[in-house]
């Protein structure tokens, strides 16, 4: 039996990679990479719909004479509580190692498989529990800029010679430990979901993998959904719809990131920076909701 691994090669980053990271903030700037989530927001077709429902309102509880602290409660003291129902993979987020299975025995990267490590409660290698925190210096490439247009057509590809044409021109250099992010300008048009459906699935094809796993990422992300475009032009045989995260999750442990907003960043050519995400650690889960941040 392989030993178990619950995190991937990020585990392995050097401090002093940490403390390069953070001497990159000079002026004390930062960029939310996420949206506001809400109600019936586009999502990845295959994820449950997210919801925000009551469960504690200030009416209700008058209405049903409800002492949450205890009597008395002589001043109309309320509050509101809700339940927020949702796939950990709504909005801007990040793949857990445990997200993505493959073969007959449905392994993942890890050591884990379904037999000996799937509950009833999920996964108990790899889980979300594990995720580890990111502070590491953050490399914005921009397709779109780079060709002149505001958002690449929906399922266009992006390889590895594009990618080395886009940092050369933007003047930057991926390098081990780095997250690079990858704009297709999906999100310009968050949430106009019909808008939004013109450019879906855009990004990076399996050349573009092999490429950043050849510069030493721990983390990848893009603006869409999906990461890597879809459907893929490297289906191989036997058939693979989803060759690049097989190639950078399943295989490597490099983390993929979903439905990062990089439109801020990218209109003030915000090329490197000081990349930082902090993961929900929830056991059982294949990933997390986040609000990851790029600081100048």
């Amino acid at each position: 039996m392989s030993e178990i691994q619950h995190v991937g090669p990020v585990r392995d980053m050097p401090a002093e990679k940490v403390v390069e990271a953070a001497q990159m903030v000079k002026t004390g700037r930062s960029y939310s990479l996420s949206v506001p989530r809400f109600t019936g927001m586009p999502l990845f077709p295959g994820h449950p719909p997210f919801q925000v429902l009551n469960y504690r309102t200030p009416p209700g509880i008058k209405a049903g004479g409800v002492q949450p602290w205890g009597p008395p409660n002589e001043v109309g003291l309320g509050y509101m509580a809700e339940y927020v129902m949702a796939c950990s993979h709504s909005g801007a987020h990040i793949d857990g190692l445990g997200h993505m299975t493959i073969g007959d025995d449905n392994h993942w990267y890890g050591g884990g498989n379904t037999a000996e490590h799937l509950t009833d409660h999920g996964p108990i290698v790899g889980d979300a529990s594990h995720l580890p925190p990111f502070f590491t210096r953050g490399v914005l490439l921009d397709p779109p800029a780079y060709r002149g247009i505001d958002a690449l057509p929906s399922s266009e590809p992006v390889g590895a010679d594009e990618l080395q044409a886009i940092a050369d021109a933007q003047g930057v250099e991926i390098r081990p430990w780095d997250v690079v992010l990858i704009r297709t300008g999906y999100l310009k048009y968050w949430p106009d979901a019909e808008a939004m459906a013109e450019h879906k699935t855009a990004g990076p094809d399996l050349s573009a993998a092999e490429w950043l796993l050849e510069k030493g990422v721990v983390a990848t992300g893009t603006d869409t959904e999906t990461y890597e475009v879809m459907p893929t032009p490297d289906r191989g045989s036997p058939a693979n719809p989803q060759p690049v995260h097989t190639k950078l999750l399943i295989e490597n442990g490099i983390y993929l990131l979903e439905s990062i907003y990089l439109e801020e960043i990218a209109r003030d050519k915000v090329y490197e920076f000081l990349f930082v995400m902090l993961p929900l650690k929830i056991k059982g889960a294949t990933g997390s909701m986040v609000d990851p941040l790029a600081m100048l």
